[in-house]
């Protein structure tokens, strides 16, 4: 009997549009980008107010399209606003509706409509929604949560959705399983994550929220804390800088510009502050994946990278000089990030992976010897 081709509706929410997506199995039969008029969004309040009106139009477009929900067999969001967890497929409850609607973790985001449109189609439906990888996936290696503060630890926000699919692909075309290979991964676009994935697991990688790593198109990367003290005590508000960790860094501030592409073309034209600014970046990336691979021990069975910016061939380029001495370098432009909301809810329906219980406690709080009195 032939396997079953389960039909998934995929939603990722973004700043000014939702993107939407139905598979059946790892075909795409139909993908729209549903805009938003930033004039529409301004009259919301907060990111979770905005659920019927993206809901709305995401029913319109399918409608548009001739998709009836009926026919779907799973509804997968983008997992924004929780607590982190390990990777996997989680299934849409009543306590990550909770900290999705309210961003539990902080961070104000319209990921965090995903689970709760998702949730919202299969409550007409019937059928099981789901998250597959959050943002804030966590599977960090004990050393690689520790800072020389007591009480103080590394949290990582990556690009989890994307990182992980990539390595799942890139295995398969190796003819091996991703939990028998250890890579580093690169999602480089508007963002930039750096990751270290051990046998299944994405063992330590850059908090690019929190102003780790390297500088990217809108966020500072590593910075001297010494230095930032200093930016503090000249005046700035510490509103200004976090905002420099995710929104109006790295091109932004230098160049006053988040279009890699113009930032390139720029430095090819010899425009010396562009140039300063694209090398720092390129040399800032092959630090970073020098330092994954140190985590892995020097064994890695290849670097890959994917992201929006890889379509660059030149920084492409870059990289593999700089580290295709540490494993082959490879490139997969763009992000598969539809493909991996679709590909987790089929593990799930198919019976080849269980669905995880989202319990809103982190999957890590401290280290006893360090947080006892």
């Amino acid at each position: 009997m032939a396997e079953k081709m389960w039909r998934v509706l995929v939603i990722n929410p973004g700043s000014t549009s939702t993107k939407v997506g139905v598979f059946e199995g790892d075909e795409a039969v139909f993908t729209v980008n549903v805009a938003h008029e930033a004039s529409d969004l301004a009259k919301f309040e907060g990111v979770s107010d905005q659920l019927p009106y993206r809901v709305g139009l995401i029913e319109a477009a399918l409608a548009d399209n001739g998709v009836e929900l009926g026919s779907i067999d799973a509804f997968v969001g983008r997992g924004g606003g929780l607590l982190p967890m390990p990777g996997g497929t989680y299934a849409v409850n009543d306590v990550m509706l909770d900290h999705a609607t309210r961003g539990a973790n902080g961070v104000q985001h319209p990921a965090q409509l995903g689970p709760q449109i998702a949730h919202a189609f299969a409550a007409l439906t019937g059928k099981p929604a789901f998250v597959v990888n959050p943002p804030d996936t966590d599977e960090l290696c004990d050393d690689a949560r520790m800072t020389g503060i007591r009480g103080v630890y590394r949290h990582v926000h990556l690009h989890a959705l994307n990182l992980k699919e990539t390595a799942i692909r890139h295995a398969a075309s190796m003819g091996r399983a991703y939990e028998d290979c250890r890579f580093v991964v690169c999602h480089i676009g508007g963002g930039i994550s750096i990751s270290a994935h051990d046998h299944g697991k994405m063992v330590d990688g850059y908090d690019i929220v929190g102003g780790e790593g390297m500088m990217a198109p809108t966020r500072c990367g590593g910075l001297p804390v010494a230095e930032v003290l200093d930016y503090l005590e000249a005046g700035h508000t510490t509103s200004e800088a976090r905002k420099m960790c995710m929104k109006t860094g790295g091109f932004v501030d230098l160049l006053g510009t988040s279009a890699a592409l113009e930032v390139s073309n720029r430095a090819a034209d010899g425009d010396e502050a562009a140039s300063r600014a694209w090398s720092a970046m390129q040399y800032q990336i092959c630090r970073c994946i020098g330092g994954m691979a140190a985590v892995l021990g020097g064994q890695v069975d290849g670097i890959l990278l994917g992201g929006g910016m890889i379509h660059n061939k030149g920084l492409v380029k870059a990289i593999e000089e700089r580290c295709g001495w540490i494993a082959p370098v490879s490139a997969y432009p763009g992000e598969f990030e539809l493909e991996a909301m679709a590909a987790g809810a089929c593990r799930v329906l198919s019976g080849d992976e269980e669905a995880g219980t989202y319990t809103g406690v982190p999957v890590f709080t401290g280290f006893a010897c360090f947080d006892e009195a």
